[in-house]
């Protein structure tokens, strides 16, 4: 049965929120494209490391585009919402993984972080998030449902579709939870401990000057792990305190919007290898107008004197 979503129809100057919304949302798609492009064009970029911030931008893509255009209800759109939320959390884990291994194992970092072990762990968590995403949507449109026809979200919101079942639930709540713990609870310990051990294996390093080269090599990781995890987080807290409707409603419905917005930048502005990358693909684009400028008057020029 489809349900009414009450979103933001009665937010004060709504106006202003969702022009932020259609703001971020053109921003996010540029900049996540841009860098995609940017990778794929640049051989240089053709590493592990960047196989990891591609599969990133292109789950903040299709997150962004699932949610942020439609805001209406379907179990179709929870589904893609939730696969692309759960792929973006464990990707950063990721990531995590990817800078445990530079910082703490430098000498073996390229025999152990190579392009298939990169692939073949995106690969399975493509493989295992969409088989759980499917299994708990595909479980929760089994489901009936009664009393009001109005979810007070912006998408089909698993919380919410949980107090409208009429029927036993206790196999749908045992799903939400495994969930829940792939999704956050997991990927955040495991990138604490990441960092954990990160930081002794700093604290080991005896120039404090090439304990902060290599802590600078995790600002953008470390960034995007506290604008993703943190709203997540306060999301849960305030779920049972008495903080307004709407209040509740714009906290949902942030954490999807800004954290695929940032990643873009930070790994455009921030690291000095996409920066060159950018630079030289600018020049290559400046020296081919001009060659093709100089074989046009060229051309211009002999067509004039044979005429």
């Amino acid at each position: 049965m489809l349900r009414l979503l009450y979103g933001f129809s009665n937010i004060p100057h709504v106006t202003y929120f969702l022009i932020f919304l259609c703001f971020a949302y053109i921003m996010t798609v540029v900049g996540n494209v841009f860098l995609m492009s940017v990778i794929y064009l640049v051989k240089t970029l053709h590493t592990p490391k960047y196989m990891i911030v591609f599969n990133l931008a292109l789950a903040d893509l299709c997150g962004s585009t699932a949610l942020t255009p439609k805001l209406f209800e379907t179990f179709f759109y929870m589904f893609f919402v939730y696969l692309f939320i759960d792929v973006q959390s464990w990707t950063l884990v990721i990531m995590a993984y990817d800078r445990f291994i530079a910082i703490c194992f430098p000498l073996r970092y390229h025999s152990i972080v190579t392009k298939p072990a990169i692939a073949a762990m995106l690969l399975l968590v493509w493989v295992v998030l969409l088989s759980i995403t499917a299994c708990t949507v595909g479980l929760f449109d089994r489901h009936s449902f009664c009393g009001s026809l109005v979810i007070q979200s912006f998408f089909c919101d698993m919380g919410m579709m949980l107090y409208l079942a009429c029927d036993d639930i206790s196999l749908i709540l045992k799903i939400t939870l495994v969930s829940f713990v792939l999704n956050p609870c997991l990927p955040a310990i495991l990138i604490i401990l990441t960092y954990i051990c990160i930081a002794i294996a700093l604290s080991r390093v005896a120039s404090p000057k090439e304990r902060l080269k290599a802590a600078k090599t995790c600002t953008s990781h470390l960034i995007l792990v506290a604008v993703y995890f943190i709203p997540l987080l306060y999301i849960n807290l305030i779920s049972d305190v008495d903080v307004d409707r709407d209040g509740k409603i714009i906290c949902k419905v942030l954490p999807h919007i800004v954290p695929p917005l940032l990643n873009p930048i930070l790994y455009s502005l921030k690291t000095e290898e996409v920066l060159n990358s950018i630079k030289k693909l600018c020049n290559n684009m400046l020296s081919n107008i001009t060659m093709s400028k100089k074989v046009f008057t060229a051309m211009l020029t002999k067509w004039k004197v044979l005429k």
